[in-house]
């Protein structure tokens, strides 16, 4: 399966290896706004391919879904933009190409993920529903986030646009 996230439009849809759509969920991402997540702190979630590389049942959001955040080109352009050491970016580089979870103590931040919302109160289900609200993950109401798990297993492709 792949994994696709729209910003824009709020939506994550699960399809097939052959593009058949299977499951579309409304979604809410990181309250930065546009644009790409860049570095700790900025509450955007990021743009690009991403690979899951672990889950959490015991999450304060119910449930996480880690991807491999940063990514190659997070490290370049935060290397380029000197957020990053070459040691930090040659350790990214190191963690991607082995399939491992990269460093997530940079200044390009970590901890990206898929999750539920945690506990389900009315005023956080109006929040959800009406605004982006994350620090730069991709937030579904928790029963939807388990009727992802068994779409989402380690090296699932995880696309996330604008």
């Amino acid at each position: 399966y792949v994994i696709k996230v729209d910003k824009s439009d709020s939506t994550l849809q699960v399809e097939n290896k052959r593009g058949k759509k299977i499951k579309t969920f409304s979604v809410a991402t990181g309250r930065g706004g546009k644009g790409d997540k860049k570095e700790i702190g900025d509450k955007k979630t990021p743009i690009g391919t991403y690979l899951v590389t672990g889950f959490n049942e015991k999450s304060k959001f119910d449930y996480f879904i880690r991807i491999n955040y940063p990514n190659l080109k997070d490290a370049y352009y935060g290397y380029k933009s000197r957020k990053i050491s070459k040691g930090e970016f040659k350790s990214i580089f190191k963690a991607i190409r082995e399939g491992k979870q990269p460093p997530q103590n940079t200044k390009l931040g970590g901890a990206i993920g898929i999750h539920g919302i945690g506990k389900e109160t009315s005023k956080k289900l109006l929040i959800h529903r009406n605004i982006d609200w994350t620090e730069g993950c991709v937030a579904l109401r928790n029963f939807e986030v388990r009727e992802l798990k068994p779409f989402a297993t380690l090296g699932t492709k995880v696309i996330i646009s604008e």
